[in-house]
């Protein structure tokens, strides 16, 4: 299967590592903002339940991923409907929102690495999860994240490392 890489390796202005990826949406902002903040819409595509206290310093839990231990995060920044950023398990997972002729909307999210061989890991895990959120903004179901052995983050991850990206760090059905 040849699986097509959408994520970016950055490094950003203070020198962290970073995997970037961009989509655009056929939905007004508004409506892409609940899907990174409400439980319902993230329960659909994000690895972990999440429940978010959405106010900077808030707190947001997660549950549910088979290979995270139940933990909690806190909210960086959130600009309704524009930005939220959080931190989790070491990383910082930043969602920028830009609306586009006020129908359509250009959703970026950067995960912030807290360790830079987690990178290839990362990319090929966001790869499956933002496929799933494609999915659920055309109205259609798709297992993404929650698909277990299924979902075809193998192909993902040997991509990236085959694009040079960054890795080592322990990958969850590899070990």
């Amino acid at each position: 299967m040849s699986v097509q890489l959408t994520g970016t390796y950055v490094t950003l202005d203070d020198g962290r590592p970073a995997v970037r990826f961009s989509r655009t949406y056929d939905h007004p902002v508004d409506r892409v903002w609940r899907f990174v903040t409400e439980p319902r819409d993230m329960a659909q595509w994000f690895p972990s339940h999440a429940e978010i206290d959405p106010r900077p310093g808030g707190t947001i839990r997660f549950s549910g991923d088979p290979h995270l231990p139940e933990s909690t995060g806190r909210v960086l920044a959130v600009d309704p409907p524009r930005h939220l950023s959080f931190d989790w398990g070491g990383d910082e997972l930043r969602f920028d929102l830009a609306e586009i002729a006020g129908r359509r909307t250009r959703f970026t999210l950067t995960d912030v690495i807290g360790e830079r061989n987690a990178a290839a890991r990362n990319a090929a895990g966001w790869e499956v999860c933002l496929a799933a959120l494609d999915a659920m903004a055309r109205g259609e179901a798709f297992t993404g994240p929650h698909a277990g052995a299924d979902a075809p983050w193998k192909e993902y991850y040997a991509g990236y490392l085959a694009a040079g990206l960054p890795s080592g760090a322990p990958v969850p059905g590899l070990e």
